[in-house]
């Protein structure tokens, strides 16, 4: 090895721009991880607000729990209720990709179609 002269710093600047890229990943992932879990918990709150009869709650329960550019879904059968919230993962960057947050509640007696409230 007659010029090594420059090796330590062509091996660190890669050894960084490696830790960066598995980082950035790292971040993305966990933040994919977060929107799942606010799904799911939007989810939650909107089955139990809509089995209370608080149809209107629900609106602004979407719009403060859940990511930006959720959709809601609700279908009632019978006396249950279910619902979806879902959004497209990381912000539209992977367009196949969708996260979902599910959640089923049996409505409280006297309480009306949730249909009537969207």
């Amino acid at each position: 090895m007659v010029n090594d002269r420059g090796a330590a710093t062509v091996e660190a600047a890669i050894a960084v721009a490696a830790l960066l890229l598995v980082l950035g990943l790292a971040f993305t992932g966990l933040r994919a991880v977060a929107d799942q879990i606010r799904c799911v918990d939007a989810a939650r709150e909107i089955a139990r607000l809509i089995s209370r009869g608080d149809h209107g709650g629900s609106a602004e329960a979407l719009s403060k729990i859940a990511p930006a550019g959720a959709a809601l879904t609700v279908r009632q059968d019978g006396d249950s209720v279910s619902v979806a919230v879902e959004v497209a993962a990381l912000g539209r960057l992977l367009p196949g990709l969708r996260l979902r947050g599910t959640a089923f509640a049996v409505l409280e007696p006297g309480v009306g179609s949730p249909e009537t409230a969207f």
